[in-house]
């Protein structure tokens, strides 16, 4: 009862101080902001800013992740939101203890391993560009509504009703929109003008939304309102679920859509079946520092583990800097063969962690890192054989496999927010929808963009990622928190499809070995190199010096436009804090503290 009491008011009193900070003097939107008292960072200033107030209110830091989640759900519906998943890690300080939570979406149960074979075409995958991404047989249970009720209930403060209050409100008056919104809708225009539901809320007028407009999302409002009232149920049982199925099984698209649309076969027993999964953490150690991450289905904490683990054996502040970053990218090279060979989810793969993470297999891996990079720019690495270095007394593997050659495909949207709180709890989590503007299907009347997560199995058997019923895709999220030697806590994340494992790889890197502060850590140019051919680097980066004698010794650069929007946290032994978003990636971040100083 007295939570009850407590969460009414909070959020009543939410509601209206987030429209006061609005309507009057504000704390000022920068990319680094000081202080004590809890910190937000986000890609988005109306998000963070929803956050804060719920710190201000008193909530703790995982109602704080939950309602600026709820907020980005409007702000940035393109990565994130209710139709999709995610991966949250959580740091109770009074217990000292690190727990996971996997919302990741969940193939429904008439999935099987030839889900994106062309009815059209037998023996024919279906085309990765439009048609597969923008299907209904793409679409994953969605994880993110249960994952948010469980958090909550597990390690907040607040009902879900009072931290969906601030979105709502937001939803309903809508919010400015900038230039990313608006390109991000102009990029997927022929997807979302394939579906009448999509084309009404982002195209009304057969065109993006102009930057500076209004941008209100009423369905939406009315979607979280139900969820507030009802409960979750209402999503996973009630009037949502059944639209969702509606959606998949029927989807919205107009009678001259320019790509075939394929069905999907999620039923209401599909969603009623999803189960958030609470896990343990991954551990890394390096160089003193510990680092926890997300464990499978993701394969974000064990493949930066992979790859930190194999730059233990460098000294990466000897010699020039275009070395270390040859021993790095190296190092990512192989961290990704093995990575793309062997890891699924573990609860239908027997996936070789132990011979993996073991120091005699890191060793036999670290022995391949060479003075230069391999002359084919196409070159795959082969992956390593765990085997030898675990005890298994019926193993599932009897040989290595062939090193995949399907090209990359995964989605580079999601989105990444960190929270803290007064108590020194930390919250770091990344949610995704999977490619940028998901599936592009609105689910009609609701106002939300369902996922197209299933995309990210791998569809040509054998493979330990191929679709399967009720499995889940591997992931490539890598929320992080990290423990220093001397007891500052941070934590950071990024999106980027499988170029966050290298973003957040990198930030480690930077920050460990470099020296770095965290904002200079999360600016500096990025170097992603998956095992997929040449190294993609940030556009600036190819003509510094850098670039310039990384191609001295042998590297391929590919320039691309951008490399993950990462934003992170830092708590000093003293309770001061530092908070830090993208100064210019994605029209820059967010980051704001509850009590704002000059620094620690």
């Amino acid at each position: 009862m007295i939570r009850r009491i407590f969460t009414v008011a909070i959020s009543v009193s939410l509601c209206l101080c987030f429209w006061l900070s609005r309507a009057g003097p504000s704390q000022e939107s920068l990319a680094i902001a000081t202080g004590r008292g809890g910190a937000v960072a986000t890609v988005d200033t109306d998000a963070t800013r929803i956050g804060l107030e719920v710190l201000r209110r008193g909530g703790n830091a995982v109602d704080a992740a939950i309602a600026t989640a709820a907020a980005l759900g409007v702000t940035d519906p393109f990565s994130a939101g209710i139709g999709g998943g995610g991966f949250m890690v959580i740091y109770l300080n009074d217990q000292d203890r690190v727990i996971t939570l996997d919302g990741r979406e969940q193939a429904p149960a008439a999935t099987t391993v030839d889900l994106f074979q062309d009815p059209s075409s037998p023996g024919e995958l279906l085309p990765f560009f439009p048609n597969r991404i923008s299907s209904g047989v793409a679409v994953g249970v969605p994880g993110t509504p249960l994952e948010w009720a469980e958090a909550l209930d597990r390690y907040g403060t607040l009902s879900l009703s009072a931290a969906l209050q601030p979105a709502i409100a937001l939803a309903e008056d809508g919010f400015v929109v900038d230039g990313t919104f608006a390109q991000q809708v102009e990029q997927n225009q022929a997807r979302f003008a394939a579906f009448s539901s999509t084309q009404a809320l982002y195209l009304p007028n057969g065109q993006p939304p102009t930057v500076g407009t209004r941008f209100k999302n009423p369905d939406l409002a009315k979607t979280y309102r139900i969820l507030a009232e009802q409960g979750i149920n209402a999503f996973y049982r009630g009037e949502i679920a059944k639209a969702i199925v509606q959606a998949v099984q029927q989807p919205p698209a107009v009678a001259t859509a320019p790509f075939q649309v394929v069905s999907g076969a999620m039923t209401l027993a599909d969603l009623d079946h999803y189960a958030v999964r609470v896990r343990p953490p991954t551990i890394t150690h390096y160089r003193g520092y510990t680092l926890y991450g997300m464990g499978l289905p993701s394969s974000g904490g064990i493949t930066t583990g992979e790859i930190l683990s194999l730059l233990e054996g460098f000294d990466l502040t000897q010699g020039d800097r275009a070395k270390a970053w040859h021993t790095v990218i190296e190092a990512e090279r192989l961290a990704f063969a093995d990575r793309n060979a062997y890891l699924g989810d573990p609860e239908f793969v027997d996936v070789p962690l132990p011979g993996l993470q073991s120091e005699g297999f890191i060793q036999t891996r670290r022995a391949k890192v060479g003075d230069r990079a391999p002359d084919d720019p196409d070159f795959r690495a082969p992956p390593g054989d765990p085997l030898p270095f675990q005890r298994d007394p019926s193993p599932s593997l009897t040989g290595l496999p062939s090193v995949a050659q399907l090209g990359e495909q995964s989605g580079l949207s999601t989105t990444h927010l960190v929270t803290s709180d007064r108590w020194g709890n930390i919250v770091s989590y990344t949610c995704t929808i999977e490619s940028i503007g998901g599936s592009g299907i609105v689910v009609p009347g609701y106002g939300f963009i369902l996922n197209n997560e299933l995309t990210d199995f791998d569809p040509v058997r054998p493979h330990p990622n191929v679709p399967e019923p009720y499995k889940r895709p591997r992931s490539s999220m890598a929320p992080t928190i990290v423990r220093s030697p001397n007891g500052t806590m941070l934590a950071f994340g990024s999106p980027g499809g499988p170029t966050i494992i290298t973003t957040v790889a990198g930030i480690a890197i930077n920050l460990i070995d470099f020296g770095l502060s965290l904002p200079d850590a999360i600016a500096a140019p990025r170097i992603s190199q998956r095992n997929t051919g040449p190294t993609q680097v940030d556009s600036q980066l190819e003509q510094t010096t850098l670039g310039q004698e990384l191609v001295a010794l042998g590297h391929h650069l590919a320039p691309v436009p951008e490399i993950g929007a990462a934003v992170g946290l830092v708590i000093y032994p003293d309770g001061s804090l530092l908070a830090a978003a993208e100064p210019t990636r994605r029209g820059g971040g967010a980051a704001m503290v509850k009590d704002r100083s000059k620094g620690p």
